[in-house]
């Protein structure tokens, strides 16, 4: 076999990662000279920019490279497109190369955790323009950043468990900091996704903006509940995914609208502005002192999460990501309730086992079309 690469050379270009500096410009549009800001982009927008081994590695050198650019005001982090900022690893890879190899995953999981360390640890505010779904690895890796702006089409999630995998990188040790022990709780198990009205609901996100324009004007996600804050029982229910007949017209003012980021750009590049505008050492001190917070779970668990992590690539990771690789959109995930039926009955981890689960999951999938 061709093993991949793990170390990190010196270049300033990497294979589905932009580095890009952007002009610093005022509120009425004028450029401020010697000034601007950096924009990096994962640039795989048709595996919804979920990140390659080299993406990666990518993502380190530009956070590093950043931290040292002396007239960078912030760094924006970003996906290409208007369908997602970041779906997490790359499924095709984890399947095709990682599954089986625990190893292999510890290397690849050393330059993961360096990943989300370097945006923990950038010299430069970072935000994230959240430009669609935002699952998985994509999630751990946006909140890292220190601020998230996110258009209101955009959906927020784990993979985890659902895919065989824990959220143990940055989501347990995040996501309560935001919003809480039980919303994080359902939210890492369950692997339920949130529109962006309720992250933002929840403390998620520091700004939600529209991205849909209709007959001109800018509408709300209309497959959301965004028109109301309670049901008839006093529930909260904005941002919650519309039902019955409100989802159906939904979807069909979706089909006639037009998607529009200028709004998330209008409003990312506001908050450049405001950064820009107040003492650098003081901000950079007070960033620091707010991102020690989530740099005390994150440094205390990470190596033994990672551990964790190659070693379930031999069991229940494998079977996950290979399920979601290969199983098409009818059925990406594997059948649970009969791999716990045969672990009850004594079978042994191994290929025959995980084999007969994606199968018998790929037959219900079919039967379901």
């Amino acid at each position: 076999m061709e093993f991949k690469d793990h170390d990190l050379p010196e270049t300033k270009d990497w294979p589905g990662v932009l580095y890009e500096q952007t002009p610093l410009r005022s509120p009425d549009g004028a450029v401020v000279a010697g000034l601007h800001a950096v924009r990096i982009t994962l640039d795989n927008p048709r595996q919804y920019n979920s990140y390659t081994t080299a993406m990666v590695k990518g993502v380190i050198a530009g956070m590093r490279r950043a931290s040292n650019d002396r007239a960078c005001v912030a760094v924006v982090f970003t996906g290409a497109g208007d369908r997602a900022f970041c779906t997490g690893g790359n499924t095709a890879e984890y399947a095709t190369y990682y599954a089986g190899r625990p190893e292999e995953y510890r290397q690849y999981m050393r330059l993961f955790n360096d990943m989300v360390t370097a945006i923990l640890h950038c010299d430069k505010p970072v935000i994230c323009r959240v430009n669609g779904m935002r699952i998985g690895g994509g999630q751990e890796i946006g909140m890292a950043c220190d601020f998230s702006i996110a258009q209101d089409l955009a959906v927020f999630g784990q993979a985890g468990p659902r895919h065989g995998s824990a959220p143990d990188g940055g989501s347990t040790d995040f996501l309560p900091l935001y919003v809480g022990i039980e919303a994080a709780m359902e939210s890492c198990t369950t692997c339920e996704p949130w529109s962006a009205h309720k992250a933002h609901r929840l403390g998620l996100l520091t700004r939600v903006v529209p991205a849909l324009k209709l007959d001109g004007a800018w509408i709300p996600n209309p497959l959301v509940v965004t028109d109301r804050w309670l049901d008839g029982y006093g529930r909260i229910v904005h941002g919650e995914r519309r039902a019955g007949h409100e989802l159906a017209a939904g979807k069909e003012t979706l089909r006639r609208a037009t998607v529009d980021l200028s709004e998330l750009d209008r409003e990312v590049d506001a908050m450049v502005w405001a950064l820009a505008n107040l003492m650098p050492g003081c901000l950079s001190k007070t960033i620091e002192s707010l991102r020690k917070h989530k740099l005390t779970p994150w440094d205390r668990n990470r190596e033994g999460n990672r551990a964790w992590l190659a070693l379930n690539m031999m069991t229940e990771a494998k079977a996950g990501f290979r399920a979601f690789h290969e199983g098409g959109k009818e059925r990406r995930e594997a059948d649970f309730l009969l791999l716990r039926r045969r672990l009850a009955e004594g079978e042994p981890w191994g290929d025959p086992l995980i084999d007969e689960v994606l199968a018998a999951a790929r037959a219900a999938g079919k039967e379901a079309r």
